[in-house]
Order: structure tokens, then sequence, then C-alpha cells
């Protein structure tokens, strides 16, 4: 009973922390369907309000994600499992945007996206990355749980735990990975498709996350280590900036080849 006890404030905690990320998640949505119909004529505002609303949900459950990540709990997969299920709870509520300027590029360059149109969610998401920071810093002043600390928000916490060569290898295998698994799970249905991603990018966290955070996404990386930018910036533009966006450059490369390809054996059979 007394282990109870005593573990039971870290369990309200927990709970605490999950439900503010499920508020969070159910506001956007709301805020989503509450500008859908006055914002439905005028295209671009609405793609921009939409990447902004996404790639804020994203930034701010990823803030709270690895706040719990680093209370050591008890089972250590217990953060792998909250990954796995709000890279659901993503691939659920954000269809049609993709907070991550990685995927508005690969668009862009095999032609499936208008430059203006990327500019447009390339902004948005910068500015929803800006925007959750400080979001978060107003969560965390609440002092909601223990760890709820406004000035880690405005602290560098160093991801890099190898040295600058692996890193950028690292975190470029981890966004080929899992860009190339979008490329190529396109035409497997919506369900079983989100669910792959989802396990992918468990899996990828696991294997990179304790090296250099396994972010491949440079959007989602300025606004958690935003302060790290700010002291080490050559680094970190580096790591989680040109890393991930040379290996949007190869696969789509490799992409433009499979379709030259294709046309030439259909051209071929003809």
């Amino acid at each position: 009973m007394t282990a109870l006890r005593g573990l039971w404030p870290e369990v309200q905690d927990t709970c605490t922390s999950l439900g503010l990320m499920l508020l969070l998640v159910l506001f956007m949505g709301l805020a989503r369907v509450v500008t859908r119909q006055p914002l439905h004529r005028f295209m671009m505002a609405h793609t921009f309000v939409l990447e902004f609303l996404a790639t804020f949900q994203l930034c701010c459950c990823t803030h709270e994600l690895q706040l719990l990540s680093e209370q050591e709990p008890a089972h250590p997969t217990w953060p792998l499992t909250l990954i796995y299920f709000f890279s659901l709870v993503h691939g659920l509520t954000l269809v049609g945007t993709s907070s991550n300027p990685c995927i508005v590029l690969m668009q862009m360059l095999l032609g499936g996206m208008s430059p203006e149109t990327g500019a447009i969610r390339l902004l948005a998401q910068l500015i929803g990355a800006l925007c959750s920071r400080y979001c978060i810093s107003a969560l965390w002043s609440l002092g909601l749980t223990k760890y709820h600390v406004k000035e880690r928000t405005f602290a560098c916490r160093n991801p890099i735990q190898v040295d600058l060569p692996k890193a950028i290898i690292i975190e470029a295998i981890c966004s080929f990975i899992f860009h190339s698994a979008l490329l190529h799970f396109q035409e497997i249905r919506t369900k079983l498709r989100i669910h792959l991603l989802a396990a992918l990018i468990t899996f990828l966290v696991y294997a990179g996350g304790s090296l250099t955070g396994a972010v491949f996404n440079p959007a989602l990386a300025l606004s958690l280590h935003f302060k790290c930018f700010d002291e080490a910036f050559l680094q970190f533009f580096m790591v989680y900036w040109i890393a991930p966006s040379l290996d949007i450059l190869l696969d789509a490369a490799l992409k433009a080849i499979n379709i030259v390809t294709g046309e030439k054996k259909k051209e071929g059979r003809k």
C-alpha cells in the first residue's frame, strides 16, 4: 500500500500530461472544423490554417511526449507505446496535411504541388513550430505537474550524442526510410497505412532516439531545439535541416527514375 501511495503522484502527473495532449488534439480538431466553412472559398488561407494547426498540434504533443520520456518510467517500453499511440492520433486527425517541410519539398519536386502552395505550407509550418514553443511555455508555467517548468522550453537540451558526421548520417537514414515508406505505402488502404507508419516512426525513434533524437522533421526540430539552433546553429542546421533535405532529393530522384523506367517499359510493350 505504501508503494502504491508513493507511485500515485507519478501516475497523476502522467495522466495530466496525457490529458493535456488529448485536449490539444481536441482543440485543434475543433479549430479545423470552425475555420473550414469561412475559409473554404479562400484556398490559400485555408491551406495555411490547416497546415499551421497540424504543425502546432504535432509540435505541442511532441514537447509533452519528450517530457514524459525523460522521467525514466519503470517500464522503458512506455514512452514507445505513447509514441505509437500519438502517431496514430496524428495520422487520423491530420489527414491532408504534412506538418513536415521535407514532405512538402518532395511533393514540389515530384510535381504534385505548385510552388505557391508549397511556400504557403512551409510558412505555416514555420510559424506553427515557433508558436507551439510559446504555447507549451505558457501551459507549463501553470505548474500542472511537477515536471512542468516554464524555463525548460528556453533551455538547450542537446539530443546529439554522437559526432557530427554520424549524426547527419543517422538523421538522413531515418528520413530516407520514413519518406520512402510514405511513397510506397500510398496504395495501401488508409487504416492499415496509418498503423504501418506509426509502427515505423516508433521503430525509428527507438533505433536513433538515443543518438540524435530521430526527429527527421525540420519544423519539429526547430520547435524542440530552438535554443540549440541559436547556440550551435551550423551543427543543428546540418543535422536537422540539411540531412533530411538531401534525403528528399535522393527520394525524388529515385521516384523520377522509376517513373521514367515505367514509361519506357510501357512504350516497349506497345
